[in-house]
């Protein structure tokens, strides 16, 4: 195989769970060129895959905008890439019925793919049945040996980008932030509020570190500026303007990562920051920390995630922070 595509359009956390494919891909191909086909939002996170040689970004809202001046360039120049790629192989990661699309109209004569009904099916050379009951990182490697490749060992790893690791330092500097002190970052916000562990639980962990010591920092983006209101009143660091490789260089400084089910920590995990997930639902199949099932605090029962304690999560902190100091993380 000369050339390769791997398809994921979407998530922050499901595009950084696609990384131990990717390297599996790169350790049985290593000379062929990876190409990596993704929504234009996330292309950026792509600078941490050292396999990845060229990426793909699709501009998802042009085309399904309706204003065909946007709609026609987008969707020719998208084809026009995945045929001039010449692609010997196309891997699905996602497995929806877009993009099993894509991988048949870049015409390689080899695709594999997720299925989870038979008409979808068409797209693929080779059709994998989809398992829900496994972590969605193993399960992708399942696919790729069901498809024929050789399994090794098992890596995820991210390679934060140098300048971002240096931009990282100068907002530590300009927050006047100690690199030397235990820093708890908390990430309180998800893509959906079932998820979300109440921000002023966090608040309350926040406060207790911060009494013994501990550098705060709250994470968030663009969009979680209003909600993350109150930490900045409560005078903690909020994060809500930096990129997310300069996020994931933040989480990569702190001491430990605190958060719910989001890209954010399973991007610390790639990295191999320790982090503790608060989890609504921790049944086999859901997005634990890859390979970590030990570093969630799960919820009671499914979709209660608001009955997890204040102190039960300030216990596991405590807890992650020793083991972190004495060398026990792994």
């Amino acid at each position: 195989m000369s050339n390769i595509l791997v398809i994921r359009l979407k998530s922050i956390g499901d595009v950084v769970l696609t990384l131990p494919a990717v390297q599996m891909i790169r350790d049985n191909f290593p000379d062929a060129k990876i190409t990596f086909l993704t929504s234009k939002e996330n292309a950026g996170l792509l600078g941490g895959f050292r396999e990845v040689n060229e990426v793909i970004a699709v501009d998802r809202a042009a085309l399904r905008g309706g204003n065909p001046l946007r709609v026609i360039p987008e969707f020719f120049g998208l084809l026009g890439r995945l045929r001039a790629g010449k692609f010997d192989l196309a891997v699905d990661l996602h497995g929806i019925g877009e993009t099993g699309w894509l991988a048949r109209v870049t015409g390689a004569p080899q695709r594999w793919g997720p299925v989870q009904n038979a008409g979808r099916g068409r797209a693929y050379t080779r059709k994998i049945r989809h398992d829900s009951q496994l972590h969605a990182a193993d399960w992708h490697l399942r696919m790729l040996e069901q498809c024929g490749l050789k399994p090794g060992t098992v890596r995820n790893e991210f390679a934060l980008p140098e300048p971002a690791r240096a931009a990282a330092r100068t907002w530590f500097a300009d927050h006047r932030l100690d690199l030397q002190k235990r820093t708890l970052y908390l990430q309180p916000l998800t893509s959906g509020a079932h998820k979300n562990w109440p921000l002023e639980n966090y608040l309350a962990v926040a406060r207790q570190f911060q009494s013994a010591g501990a550098q705060i920092i709250i994470g968030g983006g663009p969009a979680d500026q209003a909600a993350l209101g109150p930490a900045r009143r409560e005078g903690f660091e909020v994060t809500t303007g930096v990129s997310l490789l300069v996020t994931a260089g933040l989480m990569q400084l702190a001491t430990l990562v605190v958060g719910g089910d989001t890209g954010a920590l399973h991007l610390a995990v790639a990295q191999g920051k320790r982090v503790l997930m608060l989890m609504h639902d921790a049944s086999p199949g859901s997005p634990m920390p890859f390979h970590h099932p030990e570093w969630v605090v799960a919820a009671p029962r499914p979709e209660a995630i608001g009955e997890i304690t204040v102190d039960e999560v300030g216990t596991a902190c405590e807890r992650a922070m020793a083991e972190i100091e004495e060398g026990l993380m792994d």
